[in-house]
């Protein structure tokens, strides 16, 4: 079996594109497209079904893929295994967060003590970034309220609130608190479905007994922002991420539990990884006070 066919292949199923999987491997999209039909050939096989300027992948397709992702998660175990060797003096970590205001931190002290690991950072809601780690595009992840799985090795990382913020014309600008049952006589604006916050807040909505009757559902957390500060409702977010905008005023909810616990999570077939578990032993000296 052609490996650079095989490692083709894996490109353009985990990319969901060609052009995509020519850059990540660095190659021409004609040398990619070659590997991967020649492997078709070989075996009388359909990979890939292009659909107009996209591709979807056959059954065929994604029973191979579940096989490469093995595959190329050994290679990496392997690599990691030679790197221990050289003391963490080179290797590469991929780190998804849902948000930049724990992991930057993170990695900063992480490239402080390890300046040969190379990382990278790339940003979603909560459902994407923990899909992204199930189909391995990422070594680790950070965000909040991870779910027991047997597939993940999470530790817990800081409890965090939620608060609500308003305009600086708001009405409530001038208070420090609300209740819950303020809530329905205002617009609220949400964050889209897979977003933590919203699902926290939607938890904490209903445990109290009040239902909203008037949402606005916008897909980023900056757009949420600027939606509030234009006086077009009320926002949810982690007290971390609330920042120094001077256009916008929190509050906490006093009659409700409201808030989650940020985890770092990796595979668990992943955490005996030397980069891995350097990074997981880089946050444990910091997670007693950030619990209490």
């Amino acid at each position: 079996m052609n490996y650079a066919q095989i490692r083709a292949f894996h490109a353009v199923a985990s990319e969901g594109s060609f052009t995509k999987a020519a850059d990540v491997l660095n190659v021409t999209q004609p040398t990619l497209s070659g590997q991967v039909a020649a492997l078709e050939e070989i075996y009388g096989v359909k990979l890939f079904e292009r659909r107009g300027r996209g591709i979807e992948i056959t059954e065929i397709g994604r029973r191979l893929h579940a096989v490469t992702l093995r595959q190329f998660a050994v290679e990496l175990e392997a690599e990691q295994v030679l790197l221990s060797a050289r003391g963490l003096m080179s290797g590469q970590l991929r780190v998804a967060a849902d948000a930049p205001y724990h992991v930057v931190p993170l990695l900063a002290t992480f490239s402080r003590l390890y300046p040969g690991i190379n990382f990278s950072m790339s940003f979603g809601n909560s459902q994407q970034v923990l899909q992204g780690l199930y189909e391995r595009k990422s070594d680790v992840v950070v965000m909040p309220n991870i779910h027991e799985d047997r597939r993940l090795h999470a530790a817990p990382l800081k409890r965090e609130p939620l608060i609500v913020f308003v305009d600086r014309n708001h009405p409530w600008a001038a208070r420090r608190s609300i209740s819950i049952t303020e809530l329905p006589h205002h617009r609220i604006i949400l964050r889209e479905k897979g977003s933590v916050t919203r699902k926290i807040f939607e938890t904490a909505l209903e445990s109290a007994g009040v239902k909203l009757t008037d949402i606005l559902e916008i897909g980023s957390r900056e757009a949420v922002r600027e939606a509030v500060a234009s006086g077009l409702g009320i926002g949810v977010v982690f007290e971390s991420e609330f920042g120094n905008d001077t256009r916008l005023h929190g509050l906490t909810v006093r009659d409700v539990q409201l808030e989650g616990l940020e985890y770092v999570a990796c595979l668990k077939d992943q955490k005996d990884s030397p980069v891995i578990r350097a990074f997981f032993d880089q946050i444990q000296s910091s997670t007693a006070t950030n619990l209490a």
